[in-house]
């Protein structure tokens, strides 16, 4: 099976959205924030490992809290996993923080401010 085959695709949409349903609704751990998306999974071709991209919206030690949680919940979201996806061999997760939503968020506060001020500079260089 090639990485980017059809079948490969649709695992992976498959695992990112019944992990996102366990994160959310089933893990009862204090230190995941409620703020955790999972933005994309990669499962290898032979089933045996996945790479799971997750966001958390918050300062960087919601951000370690929230992986440390997921880290020790591994064992219950892989049998869980193994229980509403049916696979071959149920993929050991690996939780990465990704934060290309956090930084999509600062690049556009900063386009707002450069228009804003912008907006400034054009109207004074109309008095002069």
């Amino acid at each position: 099976m090639r990485k980017n085959s059809i079948k490969n695709t649709r695992i992976n949409m498959e695992v990112q959205r019944e992990l996102s349903n366990i994160i959310r609704s089933e893990i009862k751990d204090p230190r995941i924030s409620p703020l955790t998306t999972v933005v994309a999974v990669e499962v290898a071709p032979d089933l045996k490992t996945a790479k799971a991209y997750i966001s958390v919206l918050g300062d960087e030690e919601a951000q370690k809290n929230t992986l440390a949680g997921l880290k020790s919940a591994e064992g219950y979201i892989r049998r869980e996993l193994a229980r509403s996806v049916n696979l071959r061999n149920t993929p050991e997760i690996k939780f990465v923080v990704d934060q290309s939503i956090e930084y999509g968020v600062t690049m556009s506060k900063l386009i707002d401010d450069v228009r804003a001020n912008d907006g400034d500079f054009n109207e004074g260089e109309a008095d002069a």
